[in-house]
C-alpha cells in the first residue's frame, strides 16, 4: 500500500480556497491605523511564590517560581533563579540569594 487512506481519500488534503480573499466592508479607515516599529512584548514578574534547589549531574541548580503579570497563579512558571536575580534585583532580597 503505497499511500495511506484517512476516510476513503488518498494523499495530501486539497484547500477548500485559492486566491485572494475578497473585502466585504472597511472597519476602520486605513489612514487611522497606526503600526509601531517595535512589536516585542516583555511580561514582567509580579512575585517570587517558592524556591527549590536541583541536583543536575554534578551541580546545583536553584529555580524560582515566578507570578508573571499577565498569568495568575496557576500559570506561575519555574525559572533558574542566576538569570533572574540579575535581571529583576527588587524580586530577589540579597538574603534569598545566599540561603
Amino acid at each position: 500500500m503505497k499511500g495511506v487512506m484517512r476516510f476513503g481519500k488518498k494523499g495530501k488534503l486539497s484547500p477548500r480556497y485559492e486566491g485572494p480573499y475578497k473585502i466585504l466592508k472597511r472597519i476602520v479607515p486605513l489612514e487611522s491605523v497606526v503600526v509601531k516599529d517595535c512589536l516585542t512584548y516583555e511580561d514582567l514578574p509580579v512575585e517570587i511564590l517558592d524556591r527549590q534547589v536541583r541536583r543536575w549531574r554534578n551541580n546545583k541548580v536553584t529555580s524560582v517560581k515566578v507570578v508573571w503579570r499577565s498569568q495568575s497563579v496557576k500559570g506561575a512558571t519555574w525559572e533558574t533563579e542566576a538569570p533572574m536575580k540579575v535581571k529583576y534585583t527588587h524580586l530577589l532580597p540579597f538574603d534569598s540569594i545566599l540561603a
